[in-house]
């Protein structure tokens, strides 16, 4: 029963330690604004890691976006460091004052969001293609906004629950024309 107990409490302390809630951030300067920084097109220079830290994969993504109505259309092209390639084609519409709600198409259902502050706390099932195989999992996105043409974004990768690994993701935003 001492066991029981102790492993109980070891996972209570453990899953309290990733609910931070996005409204810590709402007054945190600069203010994110998801049309404004998608407004200029955009690179990422991203990383997966593995839950032991290995880097396993590096890749760079070009951003561009348009406007459907109230709906924000981003378009993302993927570059592996092996060579491959992929896209996604979100669809995020604003549902309420800091939410919104995005599908693509390797997105199970619907993505939520919730911005406040210089946060944005972004929730997702992905297809995942891996080595001919395709896994269900859940990507809980953390982006902060650092200067006006800066965001960060760390994201936890899990299955069932388990964190498979992370991604660590930096955007730019570009001048100029589309990528």
């Amino acid at each position: 029963m001492k066991h029981f107990l102790l492993a109980l409490l070891l996972m209570l302390g453990l899953t309290s330690c990733g609910n931070v809630n996005v409204e810590r951030y709402a007054d945190q300067q600069p203010r994110l604004d998801l049309a404004q920084f998608f407004s200029k097109p955009v690179k990422a220079w991203g990383i997966y890691q593995k839950r032991s830290g290995e880097v396993i994969k590096r890749f760079v993504v070009e951003i561009s976006s348009r406007h459907e109505g109230d709906r924000l259309i981003l378009d993302e092209r993927f570059l592996y460091s092996d060579g491959t390639r992929q896209r996604r084609v979100w669809t995020l519409t604003p549902v309420g004052p800091g939410l919104w709600r995005g599908r693509a198409d390797d997105v199970i259902g619907e993505a939520q969001g919730e911005v406040a502050g210089n946060a944005l706390r972004w929730r997702y099932r992905l297809n995942l293609p891996v080595d001919g195989s395709t896994y269900e999992v859940t990507f809980d996105d953390w982006m902060y906004l650092m200067d006006e043409d800066t965001l960060i974004n760390r994201s936890s990768m899990s299955k069932l629950g388990v964190e498979l690994g992370q991604v660590t993701l930096f955007f730019r935003r570009q001048a100029g024309s589309t990528p």
